[in-house]
């Protein structure tokens, strides 16, 4: 089954558009963490919205999300992958050669500097 990506990247291009998914990507992972935060609230609060009481953590968690769901989208509409939220680690579909592989970056990094095949990790 071949795997088809809309656009592959060139090291040039992944690194240059480090500027743009930086932010988005530290987004990503500070709603992970603040989810991860809520978490023990979450069942408590689930309970309250099925008896339609609400609450406060309600409306953070809604906010929370929302605002993970579009950092995700942002990234994704780049045709970037994301493949780990909490370390911010992301490919690039590239082509090496014949083959297509992933450049990948993790947040930190200050460029675009490994490579992986498609079955392969970072």
């Amino acid at each position: 089954m071949a795997i088809s990506f809309s656009h592959l990247f060139t090291r040039d291009e992944a690194n240059a558009l480090l500027l743009t998914l930086n932010p988005l990507v530290e987004e990503m992972m500070r709603s992970r963490a603040r989810l991860l935060e809520l978490q023990p609230a979450l069942e408590p609060v689930l309970q309250k919205m099925i008896g339609n009481g609400g609450s406060r953590a309600t409306g953070e968690l809604l906010t929370v999300f929302e605002r993970l769901r579009a950092a995700l989208r942002a990234i994704e509409a780049t045709g970037v992958l994301v493949k780990d939220m909490q370390t911010g680690l992301v490919d690039f579909p590239s082509r090496r050669g014949d083959e297509i592989v992933f450049l990948c970056w993790r947040h930190g990094e200050a460029a675009v500097s490994h490579w992986h095949d498609l079955e392969s990790g970072f």
